[in-house]
């Protein structure tokens, strides 16, 4: 199988993003183990506090973006006039032409069962509900087995210190974008800022996560207008109800050759 190459990929040389702790091991020796960093980061749209994350830290500017875009405070048509990260106050503010004003919004949120506490708010739960994929883009059987092997021998933190999920962008049987998060909404979400800030066509395209299927995951990935979900792990049975109702191709516990799909099975060519 030929090397991947990947757009963006997790930074193993990025010594922000992991520490050594020391500790010991079960016959009581002294070790050194690398773990991942946590630390918040509070988003601001405009002169309106949103929301504090807790992430890695990497790709900010992604994070915010997709965030926003994927809680319908940013719109496909809205142009971002800039954004301010500042590293030592933890926060970054995305600055828009339109005014913000989410008070009402923000009081109407919906905790989910996304790790680090993600979060969706109801209108975004809405509007999903209207958005009927297309079936036009198809997903070939040995596809599935190609990206999970591929995915999975990329050289990332979860192999070197664990604790963190991925989302991978794909294309056909082709990795494009591999973010990690502490969670795996924050890595769909810096897919997601990804695409708005470089304008991606995302109809065509495959979401890979190593997370649970839940209901956060996806709405997000329809919101994102990505036709096809795919996961080494299992399905909640409400995520593969909202699949159902927005034509969402559904895999999961996809390992080694073997894969379970409970929604959209049209899409798959054999």
């Amino acid at each position: 199988m030929k090397k991947t190459n990947l757009i963006i990929k997790p930074d193993l040389n990025n010594k922000n993003l992991t520490k050594i702790i020391n500790g010991i091991d079960e016959n009581n020796n002294k070790i050194k183990t690398k773990v991942v960093t946590e630390k918040s980061i509070t988003i601001f749209l405009n002169n309106q506090e949103i929301v504090t994350l807790m992430t890695i830290g990497d790709h900010p500017k992604f994070l915010a973006i997709g965030y926003l875009t994927n809680q319908n405070m940013i719109k496909k048509s809205e142009k971002i006039k800039k954004i301010e990260y500042d590293k030592d106050l933890e926060t970054i503010v995305v600055r828009t032409n339109k005014k913000t004003n989410y008070e009402q919004k923000l009081k109407k949120k919906i905790t989910t069962s996304g790790c680090a506490q993600g979060t969706i708010f109801g209108d975004v739960y809405d509007q999903i509900l209207n958005n009927k994929l297309s079936i036009k883009n198809k997903i070939k059987k040995k596809w599935i087995y190609e990206l999970s092997k591929k995915i999975n021998l990329t050289p990332s933190l979860y192999l070197e210190a664990g604790a963190i999920h991925g989302c991978v962008l794909c294309f056909k049987n082709e990795p494009i974008i591999y973010m990690e998060d502490v969670g795996r909404h924050n890595a769909i979400d810096k897919i997601a800022g990804f695409i708005f800030y470089n304008n991606i066509k995302t109809e065509n395209k495959i979401m890979y996560t190593t997370g649970r299927l839940t209901s956060e995951m996806i709405i997000k990935t329809v919101k994102m207008n990505i036709p096809i979900l795919i996961s080494r792990s299992g399905f909640t049975s409400w995520g593969v109800e909202l699949a159902k109702k927005t034509n969402l191709t559904l895999i999961g516990r996809a390992k080694g050759k073997k894969y379970n799909i409970l929604s959209g099975e049209k899409r798959l060519i054999l």
